[in-house]
Order: structure tokens, then sequence, then C-alpha cells
């Protein structure tokens, strides 16, 4: 057919008919030789009509779920509405609509669009989450999850816009604004419901051997798994609560100078000296109006600000400064460090922007020999920055000498027998 005969508002609406009248996609699931099942994720009904990213998301599953097809598998394609949640329901506060009455309205206007696309989607089997015949089977999955434990509720700093009302997830704010409204998002300590994924970890990483996941993806879920297995070292404070902070190095113990505290951590208020409170408040809010991501940034000057407290270093027994900075987080480990300046590059940064001492303790084993001194920052040891590898350990009174590998069993021995510690695994990932 020539192209200047083709009339897209006659001929696409007659086929599209014909498709519908015919359940072109619906597929038989019992009878299936071949059943392949194509998810994509469902749109949320919050705005008046889809918008271009829909479409770029639909076609690429579609155009997959079509190679599928063409190769003979059955293709189950289903889809359905996200029409129950937080940004439903702001759109019918901005336009002053009740949201039951908007999310059927959107729906039926959003199932309109998505037909006219040619999609493949099997709409006999389309759900819609505001329904109560979806959400009681949410409910019912939650009940069982509380009944397990595996369902609780607990206080956590979260991303909070203002204007949305609601929690954003750190790939939701961009450059400190929500990425919907542009709204300057803050920090906000809430109570809330957890899933204790966390739980899982161990069997998530067990399961990559058995995925036939690519490898990238694998390493990807490694890292935000992120299984650490280190020690809990108990720091007792000088007329203050103890302070217990998780390390994967327990081999630098002798070279830790000074605590950190992430500004959110719960004895940060206890520990202040009241002549530095006003300059340890201003610096905690000043911590909570930034992201993670943020806080975390290399690139980033080390800030923090002195409690005026101090804790004993149980290797040494020497008083050592606790600080308060933000490149530490209340949501990893216990929310307290201990600071080893020359085997720990931020520590390092950290240390040399407010002259801290860093004490050499461990060696390359090849300059072991020459190592048996007190070193002031890393230039002493012949080069900048921190040495961050495996080595001897040197300066760590008994334990001088022995490999950092074996030393790290060893120190952690030694603590669980003085009641200063014991060994722990912890996660990046989070419930």
């Amino acid at each position: 057919m020539p192209t200047d005969r083709y009339d897209p508002q006659t001929i696409e609406p007659k086929w599209q008919r014909i498709w519908a009248e015919t359940e072109l996609y619906r597929v038989d699931l019992h009878r299936a030789q071949r059943p392949f099942y194509n998810l994509t994720e469902f749109p949320y009904p919050s705005a008046e009509a889809l918008h271009v990213g829909h479409v770029y998301t639909y076609s690429g599953a579609d155009t997959f779920g079509r190679y599928r097809r063409l190769r003979g598998d059955d293709v189950f394609q289903p889809t359905g509405f996200d029409a129950f949640g937080i940004h439903s329901e702001n759109h019918a506060l901005r336009i002053g609509r009740h949201p039951m009455e908007l999310t059927v309205e959107n729906t039926a206007r959003y199932r309109r669009q998505m037909e006219q696309l040619g999609t493949l989607f099997d709409w006999a089997h389309a759900v819609d989450t505001s329904h109560p015949a979806y959400y009681r089977w949410t409910q019912w999955l939650f009940l069982q999850l509380y009944k397990a434990g595996l369902a609780y509720r607990a206080k956590a700093p979260v991303n909070w816009c203002p204007s949305c009302l609601t929690v954003l997830a750190n790939e939701q704010v961009i450059d400190g604004a929500c990425e919907r409204c542009d709204a300057a998002v803050v920090q906000r300590e809430m109570e809330q419901w957890f899933l204790r994924i966390t739980a899982y970890a161990d069997r998530l990483l067990a399961g990559h051997a058995r995925a036939d996941f690519p490898s990238t993806t694998v390493a990807l879920q490694r890292n935000w798994i992120g299984r650490s297995e280190g020690a809990e070292i108990r720091f007792e404070t000088i007329g203050g609560p103890d302070i217990t902070v998780f390390t994967t190095r327990p081999d630098t113990l002798f070279g830790a100078t000074y605590l950190v505290l992430a500004p959110e951590h719960p004895a940060v208020a206890e520990l202040t000296a009241p002549e530095r409170a006003a300059e340890v408040q201003a610096y905690v809010q000043q911590a909570a109006g930034m992201r993670e991501l943020e806080r975390l940034a290399t690139s980033r000057e080390k800030t923090g600000v002195y409690t005026g407290a101090q804790a004993v270093n149980p290797a040494t027994g020497e008083r050592i400064p606790i600080w308060v900075a933000d490149y530490v987080l209340v949501s990893y480990g216990t929310g307290a460090i201990m600071a080893v300046p020359a085997h720990d590059e931020r520590d390092y940064a950290f240390a040399r922007a407010h002259g801290l001492p860093a004490p050499v303790v461990i060696a390359a084993a090849s300059a072991a020999p020459d190592a048996q001194r007190p070193a002031q920052g890393g230039d002493e040891r012949g080069g900048g920055g921190a040495y961050t590898g495996e080595g001897v350990l040197v300066n760590s009174g008994p334990f001088s000498g022995l490999p950092t590998a074996e030393a790290r069993a060893r120190i952690t021995a030694w603590l669980e027998e003085g009641g200063h510690g014991r060994a722990a695994v912890t996660y990046r990932l989070r419930d």
C-alpha cells in the first residue's frame, strides 16, 4: 500500500478491534506447550495519560515478547495498574478529585492508550492494585510475614519529600531534589514497617551458584548485599555509655586513634560535652539535610566535630577522642567506627584535615623490618595516603610480626576472651 494512502485513523482502530475480538494475545496457560512469562512493571495512573517514558519501557519488553512468540513460545504477557499508591493520591489532591473516581477514569484511559500501542498484553489477566480482590492478598501476604517475624516496626532515617509527603529511594533523589516535583529532599527519622530481607542475605548469596545470571549481574547483586566479615569491638568511654563498632580489620586495632559516630547515632547527645553541644547540634542538623551518596562521596572534604568525649582503646589502653562526622552512616554496621588513619583512606583524609595521629600498625611484608616504629601519616612511610593492603603487624604489642590474616583471627579471639568484642558479620543490604 502506498504510504500516502495509509490512514491511521481508519486502519488502526479496525485492526485493534479485530485483535480484541479474537483475543489474539490471550494464552491458555493450562494447555501451553512452551509457556513463557514476560512481565514488565505496571504503570501507576497518577496523571492524565501515558507519557513517552511508559512507551520506552513497554516497547522494549513488547519487542522481546514478540521475539519469543516468533520462536514458538506461548508468551504470557500480563499487565495491570499500580493504582493504590501515594502518587495516585497526590495527583487526586492536586486537582481536587476523589482518588477512587479519578483512578477509575485514569486506568480506563491508560488501557485505551496501551491498546492503541498494539502491545502484546493479555488483558484477560490485567490487575488493579486498588481493587479489594487484589489487595486482600497483599494484606494476607503481609500477615504471613508478620506472623513469621519478618515484618516489624522501627525508626530509621529516610529521604522525605515535603511536597509529595512520601519517602523516596536514593535513586529518586536527583541533586538533593525529588525527581517528581523538584522539591528539596530532607532527611527525617520516621517509624515505619520493615521487611527482614537481611535474614535471607546468605541464602541469596548462595543462590548465585544456581542462577543463570550474567557475571555482571551477579557482581552487582553481591555488592548490593555487601556481606562483610569482621568483629564488633566494645570501647569504654570516660563517664558515658560504651560504644560498639564494627570493623572488617580487627588487625588494625592498635592503630585506632579516634572513634567516629554517625550524626544520627543515639549516643551523640549523651556523650557531647556541654561546651560543645551547640556546635555538635548544628553539625547534626546540617547532616540531616544530606543524602547518603553525598556523605559518602570520596571527593568531599571530610568534615566533623569533636564531642569533647573520650574512649579507651582496649588494645593500647590509651584515651582517644570521639568525633561526629557525616562520612559514617548510622545504617551500616553499628553507626560508629574506630578510625585507623594509617590504614583507611577516609580515616586518613579526616585525620589530615583535623590534625589527628596516624600510627602505622601494618607494613607490607617486604617492608616489615624497616617499619618497627610509630609514624604520623602516610608520608613517613615513603608514600602518601593510607596503606590498606595485607602485610605484617607492627607496633601491635604481642601480635607484632603476625601476618594480617592470622592477626585478625587472633585479635578477635583475644577480644572475646577479654569481653571486649566478638566475631560478627554485617551486610550493606538493609531491611
